[in-house]
């Protein structure tokens, strides 16, 4: 089956139209958890005690727990709703029960088992798997590729797949928000233009947290502006980008370092700044300083060395690095 998204989920829950089997991926456990939680919409509210059951697979160390934990997955699907048309089971936590850590005959047939029961799946339940990974070459993972819908709750690697997630967070709850006003807020949010090489990303509370705060300052709109962004985080957030570039490229070392101050302060990292720093040394110094470019590359290689061994404050590397390219005191070694 097609890979989902969570907005479609969404749609589908609202519609009353779910597929009869999910899979929820991703290291969002905030995100993957309050998607979960909103299956339980398909039934009335009244019976939901009835219909609704959530099954924590947690740590099955031992094939006989893993069959135990199956048995009653199995149990829980097959069980025919109550005064409902449908019922909902909620497998949390699902990594072990999908990735089990030990091998044994009785891990062996339990997964066959549940193998069997996504394969055939009873109409009249949807069965819910929320899990951090899976073990793609497993079989038991090519038997959901072909039965369930696979969400993927990644959080976002870059500005772009943030400014996306903002939009879709504040569409799924009927609000519409500019796209600039998105774009700054994954920016405020420390992520970076393009994605990290060493995948890591570790903005995403942060940058729900900012859409928290606007939601509740924009509470009642319909549509949200970069105006309301801005009187909400600071100009800093809206502010031109290479402000501090064209700063350093008309010597103005005061106006460079207020901008630096401003990029900082909205959130950008250190690795995007030193990104655009190299940016103009490469591309603007041979053609307005070529006599500085071999003294500017030289400082580039030594800030970059010096932030990646935390050889000092980033802000105060970078100060630094700034102040050289604007007077042109360049040095090749340490200070």
């Amino acid at each position: 089956m097609p890979v989902g998204t969570p907005a479609a989920v969404r749609r589908q829950i609202s519609s009353g139209t779910p597929d009869p089997v999910y899979l929820l991926l991703g290291e969002d456990d905030v995100e993957t958890s309050a998607l979960a939680a909103e299956f339980a919409e398909l039934v009335e509210e009244g019976l939901r005690a009835f219909n609704v059951e959530r099954i924590h697979a947690g740590d099955l160390s031992t094939g006989d727990k893993l069959a135990q934990t199956v048995e009653s997955i199995v149990a829980a699907v097959r069980t025919l709703p109550m005064m409902a048309p449908r019922r909902v089971v909620t497998v949390l936590q699902a990594d072990t029960l999908l990735v089990p850590k030990r091998e044994s005959e009785a891990a062996t047939r339990a997964l066959d088992q549940l193998e069997a029961l996504i394969e055939r799946s009873d109409p009249q339940t949807t069965l819910v798997f929320v899990a951090t990974s899976v073990d793609k070459r497993r079989s038991i993972f090519k038997q959901l590729q072909k039965q369930a819908t696979i969400v993927e709750c990644g959080s976002p690697e870059d500005v772009a797949a943030a400014e996306r997630w903002v939009r879709t967070k504040v569409a799924d709850l009927g609000i519409e928000i500019e796209p600039a006003g998105a774009r700054a807020l994954a920016v405020l949010a420390g992520f970076p233009d393009r994605p990290s090489r060493d995948g890591k990303t570790g903005r995403l509370s942060r940058l729900r947290g900012e859409v928290d705060r606007l939601l509740l300052y924009a509470l009642g709109q319909k549509r949200i502006t970069a105006n309301d962004v801005r009187e909400l985080a600071g100009p800093a957030v809206l502010r031109d980008d290479w402000a501090m570039a064209n700063a350093i490229e008309s010597g103005r070392a005061g106006a460079a370092l207020r901008e630096l101050a401003l990029m900082f302060d909205g959130g950008a990292p250190a690795e995007k700044i030193l990104g655009q720093l190299g940016w103009l040394v490469r591309s603007k110094f041979p053609a307005t300083a070529p006599a500085d470019v071999q003294p500017a590359v030289d400082a580039l290689f030594r800030t970059d060395l010096d932030l990646k061994q935390s050889a000092g404050d980033p802000r105060v590397l970078l100060e630094r690095l700034v102040v050289e390219l604007c007077a042109g005191k360049r040095t090749a070694g340490p200070q």
